[in-house]
């Protein structure tokens, strides 16, 4: 991975999710299955956790979109109701590639 990848920390952080997930079972005397389920529910919660302000952002401009659609405002308003979501999202969210 590159350094300059816009995405290079959220992959850290999943992947450092998975091996302490993975260092953590080593040590249980559970079965096979629950330290892989365990494992897996570790990457769960940190893809969770790096796409929270993603799904949240993604929410809010439907609804802007929908305010929009309705018919209910002018171009103006519209138009200016359109930017204020735009300035107000997270910075995360903005011109990254989330792959």
């Amino acid at each position: 991975m590159q350094k300059d990848d816009p995405n290079a920390e959220r992959y850290i952080a999943i992947a450092r999710a998975c091996l302490k997930a993975i260092n953590d079972t080593a040590a249980d005397a559970g079965t096979r299955e629950e330290k892989i389920q365990a494992v897996y529910q570790a990457i769960d919660h940190a893809f969770q956790a790096e796409f929270a302000d993603y799904r949240q952002s993604v929410a809010v401009m439907g609804t802007v979109l929908e305010r929009i659609a309705s018919g209910q405002l002018d171009a103006d308003a519209a138009a200016s109701l359109a930017k204020k979501t735009l300035d107000q999202q997270p910075e995360s969210t903005r011109n990254e590639l989330i792959h």
